[in-house]
C-alpha cells in the first residue's frame, strides 16, 4: 500500500512511479478526447497522466487505448454458478475491475452467513467486489426459503469495507403499500444507496417508490419505462444477462446527453456465456455496433456507474483514482489487450497470490423423496392458469388454457406446448410441493430440474414424464444441488452445485463444459430456449410481472396474492 507522500512525489514525478504505461492514448470520459502521455501508478492509484514518467516497471502500451476498469452495477455472483474466487478469475479479464453484487441467493439459503462468506471473500479477490446487504430475504411471504433476514439481522453486517448500501429492493408493494418491516429496512439505510427493483411500476406509484429513497433501477424493459424512470430522477442500470436481455429495447435511450445517468450490468450471465460472448466488453461492442458512440458505451460501463453508487475513487484514468485500467487494442470492438486492476496486471501469476476459503451452505437440500405420483395436478376445472415465458425476458405471461381432467389429473399436452411444472421445498421446513403448467420450452420428453431458483432456491422441475421428473428432482438431492436433465429413467447430464445448491466447486473451466453438455442434452429433449436452466429459476421469482410459481402454488404477481 502506498503512502500519500509517495502517491505526492511520484505524481510530481519527483520519484520514480511504481508502474508506468507508456505510448498509449487515454479515452477521457469526461471530455470524449483521446489524451497523449504516460500513465503513471504508485501502488493501487493513478498519480499522473498526459506527461512523461520514469518508472520502476515499465509496460509499453504503443498503439493501444486506454479506458477505465468496467463497472457491473448489478448482479448475483452466485448466478455465475461459481465461486466468487472464480467468478474473479473468470470475468477480470473481460476488463470487469468493479462488480457490485447482491448476494441473497445464497442469503436465502444459509442467511446471514452467505452474506458474511461474500464480504470475507471480498478481502481476498483481485476484483474489487462491493457486496450490498440483501434486502428481500426471501423475496415475498409467498415461498419457503431458508432463511428470513429481517433489519435487525442486517445491523451487524453494516459498516464493511465492501459495503455500498441495500441491495434491490425487490417488494416494490411492500414499499407502495408500507409494510412495517420493509419500513425499518428503509429507514436504516435511509442515509445510504438504495438500490431498486421495480419492473412496469410507472405513474404515481413510481413516485412513491423514488420517494422512499431508492436511486437505482435495472428492470426496465423497455425505451418508455427507462424513460419515465430517468426523468424522475433515477439511474437506470441497462441489463444484458443470460435470460434477461434488454440491451436491444434501451440502446437506443443511451447518448452523450444521457450516459452519465445510465449504468451497464449483466444480473445473471453464466460461463458458457461469457466463454461465447464476453461479460461488459460484450455490452459495449453490441452498443456501437448499433450506433451509440464509444463515450456514450465506455462512460456508462464505468464513469456513470462509479458516480451512480458514490463510487468516487475511480470511473476515470486520473490522479487519485484507483489503477483500474482496460487495455484496447480497438475501441470499436472493446478488443481487449490486457487489464490492470487496483495497479495490478491481470495475469494468471496474480491469481495465485490470492488466500482462498473454505466453501460455506454444503448439504443444503433437504427435500422430500418424490414419486410420480405427485406431479398430478387435481382440479375439478378445465379452465387452466398456464405460465407463458419470454424468451430473453423474466416477465412472463399470465395465459389461459382448457386442459382435460383425466383419471383426476391434469396430463402434459406436447401438442400445445403444456408441460409440467412444479416446485418442491428443499430447505427442510415443510416439505410442500406445487404443481402448474408452463408454455415456452417447447419440451418433447424428459426433465429438467433446478436448484437455481429465484430467489427461494427450491426444486423446480418441468417435464412431460412424470416418473423422469421424479427421477430429476431426487437426483438433485444426491448430488447436493444443481442442475439435472433426465430422459427414459437415465440422467442425461447434470451439473452438482454444492455450495448452498448454487455455485459449484470446480473451476468456471470444467463448469463451461458441463453447461455445454446440458444444453445439449435439453435440446435433445426438443428445447428451443437458449437458456433453459435459467429461465427455468425465474419462473419461481413472485416479485416479477405476471405469473409465477413457488412451493405454496401459483402466484398472480398483479395481485400479489396466491391463486387458491
Amino acid at each position: 500500500m502506498s503512502t500519500l507522500a509517495q502517491r505526492i512525489d511520484q505524481g510530481r514525478g519527483t520519484a520514480k512511479a511504481d508502474l508506468v504505461l507508456k505510448g498509449g492514448q487515454i479515452l477521457d470520459l469526461m471530455t470524449g478526447q483521446m489524451l497523449s502521455g504516460d500513465v503513471a501508478i504508485c501502488g493501487d492509484r493513478i498519480v499522473g497522466i498526459c506527461a512523461e514518467y520514469d518508472g520502476a516497471e515499465v509496460l509499453d502500451v504503443s498503439g493501444k487505448i486506454l479506458v477505465p476498469g468496467f463497472i457491473d452495477t448489478h448482479l448475483h455472483i452466485e448466478s455465475s454458478l461459481v465461486t466468487p474466487f472464480e467468478f474473479d478469475r473468470c470475468v477480470l479479464p473481460y476488463g470487469v475491475t468493479t462488480a457490485i453484487c447482491d448476494p441473497h441467493e445464497i442469503a436465502n439459503v444459509i442467511g446471514p452467513d452467505g452474506i458474511r462468506y461474500f464480504q470475507e471473500a471480498s478481502t481476498r479477490t483481485l476484483m474489487d467486489i462491493k457486496v450490498q446487504l440483501s434486502s428481500c430475504v426471501p423475496s415475498t411471504d409467498m415461498e419457503t426459503a431458508g432463511a428470513t433476514i429481517l433489519a435487525e439481522d442486517l445491523k451487524p453486517l453494516m459498516g464493511h469495507p465492501s459495503g455500498i448500501g441495500l441491495a434491490e429492493f425487490m417488494n416494490f408493494p411492500g414499499v407502495l403499500f408500507q409494510d412495517p418491516e420493509v419500513m425499518k429496512k428503509l429507514t436504516l439505510f435511509e442515509d445510504q444507496h438504495i438500490d431498486g427493483h421495480c419492473p412496469l411500476l410507472s405513474g404515481k406509484d413510481l413516485n412513491g417508490y423514488i420517494a422512499a429513497g431508492i436511486r437505482t433501477e435495472h428492470e426496465a424493459t423497455t425505451a418508455e419505462e427507462a424513460l419515465e424512470k430517468l426523468q424522475k430522477g433515477m439511474r437506470v442500470l441497462i441489463r444484458e444477462g443470460s435470460v434477461s436481455k434488454d440491451l436491444h429495447a434501451l440502446a437506443p435511450i443511451l447518448n452523450d446527453v444521457t450516459s452519465p445517468y445510465l449504468c451497464l450490468c449483466t444480473d445473471d450471465r453464466n460461463p458458457l456465456d461469457i466463454a461465447e460472448q464476453g461479460h461488459l466488453d460484450y455490452m459495449i461492442r453490441t452498443l456501437i455496433s448499433l450506433g451509440v458512440s464509444p463515450l456514450a458505451a465506455y462512460r456508462a460501463a464505468s464513469l456513470s456507474a462509479a458516480e451512480a453508487f458514490g463510487l468516487k475513487d475511480r470511473g476515470q484514468i486520473s490522479p487519485g483514482k484507483r489503477a483500474d485500467i482496460v487495455i484496447l487494442n480497438d475501441l470499436d470492438s472493446c478488443d481487449i489487450a490486457d487489464v490492470i486492476c487496483g495497479g495490478v496486471l491481470v495475469k494468471d501469476a496474480a491469481f495465485a497470490t490470492r488466500a482462498l476459503m473454505a466453501p460455506v451452505g454444503r448439504h443444503s437440500v433437504k427435500a422430500p423423496t418424490v414419486q410420480a405420483q405427485h406431479f398430478r395436478t387435481a382440479g375439478n376445472r378445465e379452465d387452466t392458469d398456464v405460465i407463458g415465458i419470454l424468451e430473453g425476458k423474466i416477465i412472463t405471461e399470465h395465459l389461459n388454457e382448457t386442459i382435460a381432467i383425466v383419471d383426476g389429473d391434469k396430463r402434459p399436452d406436447l401438442s400445445r406446448d403444456l408441460i409440467k411444472i412444479a416446485v418442491i421445498e428443499r430447505h427442510g421446513k415443510n416439505g410442500n410441493m406445487a404443481t402448474g403448467f408452463v408454455r415456452g420450452f417447447n419440451l418433447k420428453r424428459g426433465a429438467i430440474a433446478s436448484t437455481v431458483c429465484h430467489d427461494h432456491h427450491n426444486i423446480a422441475v418441468v417435464g412431460a414424464d412424470y416418473d423422469d421428473m421424479a427421477l430429476a428432482a431426487n437426483r438433485l438431492g444426491e448430488i447436493e444441488g444443481g442442475f439435472v436433465v433426465v430422459e427414459g429413467g437415465k440422467v442425461l447430464a447434470e451439473l452438482p452445485l454444492p455450495v448452498a445448491g448454487l455455485m459449484s466447486l470446480e473451476s468456471y473451466e470444467v463448469v463451461h463444459d458441463q453447461l455445454v453438455d446440458l444444453r445439449k442434452a435439453a435440446r435433445d429433449l426438443g428445447v428451443t430456449l437458449e437458456e433453459p436452466f435459467l429461465q427455468l429459476a425465474f419462473l419461481a421469482l413472485p416479485v416479477i410481472p405476471n405469473l409465477k410459481i413457488t412451493d405454496r402454488g401459483l402466484v398472480d404477481v398483479n395481485k400479489f396474492e396466491i391463486i387458491s
